[in-house]
């Protein structure tokens, strides 16, 4: 299954990483990309099986490429691991496609709890 991490953070990539290593996603096939346009090519290259994305990054923010995908006609399984975690973003993502929001600071446990209906539905072939 492949997975493709999007943040501008190098250092928070790396963290998402090793908390689905955690949470015992670890057989999985993980690109990265540094903002939501770059996501984007990706994504249509690509295809990948889920997309877990921030919110607030230069170029194309997280939502700003999510709503770029739906209108694509692209509809990737698409989830956010973000410091923003108020109701109307949660309301937000959800309207524009997004199946989950996962807010820092997360831990293995709640990556799993959250992940777990998603990935353990099996990768597209």
């Amino acid at each position: 299954m492949n997975v493709l991490v999007v943040d501008d953070s190098r250092a928070m990539r790396m963290i998402v990483i090793r908390t689905l290593r955690q949470a015992g996603f670890d057989g999985l096939d993980i690109s990265e990309a540094t903002n939501g346009r770059e996501a984007f090519d990706a994504i249509q290259a690509d295809r990948p099986d889920l997309v877990l994305s921030d919110w607030n990054m230069p170029e194309m923010t997280g939502i700003e490429l999510l709503q770029a995908l739906r209108r694509a006609g692209i509809d990737v399984p698409f989830g956010f691991v973000t410091s923003e975690g108020s109701d109307e973003m949660r309301g937000l993502a959800s309207q524009s496609g997004a199946l989950f929001l996962i807010a820092k600071p997360f831990n293995a446990d709640s990556m799993r709890d959250c992940l777990s209906p998603v990935l353990g539905a099996g990768s597209r072939s």
